[in-house]
């Protein structure tokens, strides 16, 4: 059995997955304890089978939303929650069984040796990976490494991570933007800001076509509209933090 962490938990916001949501979650459960989801006011039913669930398994808690709010609004339901009962951080993954479960204790033991720090997945693409997308995060990955004088940010976009809780609480309760699509790669900017430093381990991810249950909420015109929106604004939150940026960076 999986030994209970007191400390780290690993926490998967849900919207409308369809049925890769039980593999993932039994993959997560598998390498960890405890486990919590949060279903983002999904429609597909999913909701109610993981409630299902987790009545039979005390490492499974699940918080069920009653509307959609985000990605980003989602995990912070979750980090309040975690807070709460003395969770120190989480390990955030998506639900769709793109992310490695079975790395799961490699991350968290990188986190327990480093608790200041953030631990970042660096996605290890194969055949299954859109081009289009693959080249996108590289674009986004520059403005996320030049808006932080490239303190070591391996990959924006890749939600497999682990985050201290506290700093990322104070991040999002400081403004109003993360909460959607662009979470993922506002928190590690604005983190490397507050001075909390990355560490990159690498991480394959796996894209799955509809055949094989994938399920994707990713809309190009929308989401890079959403991205070009947050790099505009974080690069002017970078121009006025310029000075004390470089008087780190040069410490």
């Amino acid at each position: 059995m999986t030994p209970i962490s007191t400390t780290h938990l690993v926490l998967i916001p849900s919207y409308n997955p369809g049925p890769k949501v039980f593999e993932t979650i039994a993959a997560a459960r598998r390498e960890w304890n405890p486990v919590w989801v949060v279903v983002d006011g999904s429609t597909d039913g999913t909701a109610e089978r993981l409630a299902e669930m987790a009545k039979s398994d005390d490492g499974l808690h699940v918080i069920v939303l009653p509307q959609n709010i985000g990605k980003g609004g989602a995990v912070l339901k979750g980090l309040d929650a975690a807070a709460q009962r003395g969770f120190t951080h989480v390990l955030t993954m998506d639900s769709d069984g793109q992310h490695p479960a079975n790395l799961i204790p490699l991350f968290m033991a990188q986190s327990q040796k480093n608790p200041k720090a953030m631990v970042l997945g660096k996605p290890v693409f194969d055949a299954s990976a859109p081009a289009l997308r693959v080249k996108g995060r590289q674009v986004s990955n520059w403005w996320a490494n030049l808006e932080t004088l490239w303190m070591g940010i391996g990959d924006s976009l890749f939600g497999f991570r682990v985050y201290p809780i506290e700093p990322l609480r104070a991040v999002m309760r400081g403004q109003r933007w993360m909460r959607r699509f662009d979470f993922d790669p506002e928190a590690v900017v604005r983190l490397c800001w507050r001075g909390v430093a990355p560490v990159n381990v690498e991480a394959p991810v796996r894209y799955f076509a509809a055949d094989e249950g994938g399920v994707s909420h990713f809309r190009y015109l929308r989401d890079n509209t959403l991205l070009t929106w947050m790099h505009t604004r974080l690069f002017l939150g970078f121009a006025v933090r310029l000075p004390l940026l470089l008087l780190r960076r040069f410490r």
